[in-house]
């Protein structure tokens, strides 16, 4: 069945492969990104002309997840469109790397209100329709960092993607008996064909970079980048994302899994995450709200 779909962060990366994806599996797909007009008006183009081409529904839609106005316009442009929204696909995000005490206070808040409050600004304007519909699908791009081997230089982005993640894991609890099912998507650090590292911000206080650029951490930051690449397969490919994205979104109701890894470097984030999903799990037994564990029907 056809399903209207939203992915924020759909310029480039994790979600520009997933919009491709899912427009060719049958899909209307609006790939949202900011400034539509402006700098991003050049792959607004792109996306129209790729669509022409190939012969799927695949639309632009403006979407700054910094703003609660952005992402209610937009949600308003699908539903004025279509009736309907099925599926929200929080993708949008930002990396930064450099040491944490090089990053200032407000370079962590900007990290947590792209990865975590973007989320939930999307979130504010779409769930009233889902949950109205008594369907939906909200399926969450996080990371395996969240609790797989964390390697140094990458604190704000790692703590606002653990953010992330426990939001998705409470919402997936209070959206179950309206019918709203939840997948989480943990892709692994893929260091080649996404641009995450190429445009990583770094430490807005440089004299502190400087200094763990020399003295006892002189090598981190090069071992962690030459150990990262070394320990991803030649044949790791980050489209892999985007299909199991596609795979969640067409499975049916109710059978759609939690949690998915793609992580080809193995980092060991799919064995710590078993063990907290299944510590979940039987908390929720065991305070009576194991009917939360799953979706429920409604329509």
């Amino acid at each position: 069945m056809n399903k209207v779909i939203l992915i924020t962060g759909a310029s480039s990366g994790f979600g520009l492969m997933t919009a491709l994806a899912l427009a060719h599996a049958g899909h209307t797909v609006y790939a949202s990104m900011r400034d539509v007009v402006g700098a991003n008006a050049p792959q607004v183009g792109r996306l129209a002309a790729y669509a022409s081409e190939h012969e799927v529904d695949l639309r632009s839609v403006e979407l700054d997840v910094l703003s609660e106005a952005s992402a209610q316009t937009a949600v308003d442009t699908i539903i004025q469109a279509h009736g309907r929204l099925d599926v929200i696909v929080h993708n949008a995000g930002h990396m930064a790397y450099g040491p944490a005490e090089a990053f200032t206070p407000e370079q962590f808040a900007h990290l947590y209100d792209v990865n975590v409050l973007g989320t939930q600004r999307v979130n504010r304007a779409a769930l009233p329709t889902l949950r109205d519909q008594g369907a939906g699908l909200v399926v969450w791009v996080s990371s395996s960092s969240t609790r797989g081997g964390t390697p140094p230089y990458l604190a704000p982005y790692f703590a606002a993607k653990a953010g992330m993640d426990a939001l998705a894991i409470s919402y997936a609890g209070e959206l179950a008996r309206w019918g709203i099912e939840t997948s989480i998507i943990v892709p692994g650090a893929f260091t080649q064909g996404t641009n995450h590292f190429t445009h990583a911000g770094a430490p807005a206080d440089t004299t502190r970079a400087q200094l763990y650029a020399h003295g006892p951490t002189a090598d981190v930051s090069d071992t962690v980048l030459k150990g990262l690449a070394a320990l991803e397969p030649e044949d790791a490919d980050p489209q892999a994302v985007a299909r199991a994205i596609v795979d969640v979104v067409n499975a049916p109701f109710g059978k759609r899994p939690f949690r998915v890894h793609i992580d080809p470097s193995q980092d060991g984030s799919e064995i710590v995450n078993g063990v907290a999903d299944r510590v979940r799990a039987e908390l929720l037994r065991r305070i009576g709200l194991e009917d939360l564990l799953r979706p429920r029907l409604t329509v």
